[in-house]
């Protein structure tokens, strides 16, 4: 098993409730902008799977369910594009979720804003983005502190609670 690494959140709490409280007000700007929370789960979601966070990946699984994605919705996810589950509202907000997370390998591309753009309003490609700009800044602190994901039990719990 992995050595424990410094836990950011624990380590500066200031810091990490700035996060929470800006990944709070961007959750206000979404739900503004026209993002209901399924949308807003499974970009969060995408967001994660991409980034390898297996810690956000279960909370936001978790979330997921409780706004109503299907577990077979969640089972999709990772192969959206060539799946028929998803409106074409939401395939727009998972592409932009993966140029946001990928942003290092150029930017947001021309042709994914356009694309993306034709598909969300203005309002709600504004409230993707910020969700965006949110959960990969969650990954990044939970990822570096190697945050553990404990096995469930069948009825959801932690194993041995």
């Amino acid at each position: 098993m992995d050595q424990p690494r410094v836990h950011l959140s624990k380590s500066e709490p200031t810091a990490y409730k700035a996060l929470d409280a800006f990944s709070r007000e961007v959750g206000r700007i979404a739900r503004e902008n026209g993002i209901d929370d399924r949308l807003k789960e499974l970009v969060l979601m995408h967001c994660s799977q991409l980034n390898g966070c297996a810690y956000c990946t279960r909370i936001h699984s978790d979330r997921a369910l409780a706004a109503g994605v299907t577990f077979d919705d969640l089972a999709q996810l990772p192969v959206w594009r060539e799946s028929g589950v998803f409106s074409d509202r939401e395939r727009a907000a998972l592409e932009l979720a993966e140029a946001y997370t990928f942003i290092h390998r150029g930017g947001i591309p021309e042709d994914v804003y356009e694309r993306v753009g034709a598909v969300l309003t203005e309002k709600e490609y504004l409230g993707v983005s910020w969700l965006c700009v949110s959960i990969n800044s969650f990954n990044r602190v939970v990822i570096a502190g190697r945050y553990p994901v404990p096995r469930r039990d069948p009825a959801g719990a932690p194993a041995g609670a």
